[in-house]
């Protein structure tokens, strides 16, 4: 069992930066994925990045591709989304998700198990 608490969501302005953080209770396996996910009101969730503990290459939804960025310290057990020239458009609820084994389409909601309650971020114009 995996726990996963978010922290980092904020009301700012557009154009500002914020950074999530997701931190689990244990360690994932090496070629899981963890990933961010996010759900505006009145929309379904949408995967928007994604990585594997050790190696790989970061996965990103072209809705924040070159604005947002995926990290994570293996030794913190900690995931990170850097989010940068935020827009109204990406006011959502974010989400920290982990998977228990390889998937090839890491940005899909179903290929993961555990979930955090969400933190918000709200951007203002």
């Amino acid at each position: 069992q995996v726990q996963l608490v978010e922290s980092g969501g904020a009301s700012v302005q557009a154009g500002g930066s914020l950074r999530l953080s997701c931190e689990a209770s244990i360690r994932t396996c090496s070629s899981c994925y963890m990933a961010w996910f996010r759900q505006a009101p009145g929309k379904g969730r949408e995967g928007i990045a994604a990585m594997q503990s050790v190696g790989g290459v970061p996965h990103y939804a072209d809705s924040v591709k070159g604005r947002f960025t995926i990290s994570r310290d293996n030794a913190k057990r900690t995931l990170y989304l850097q989010m940068n020239s935020l827009s109204p458009e990406d006011t959502a609820m974010y989400y920290c998700a982990a998977g228990i084994q390889y998937t090839p389409t890491p940005l899909l909601e179903n290929k993961y198990v555990y979930w955090g309650q969400g933190t918000q971020v709200t951007v203002s114009s």
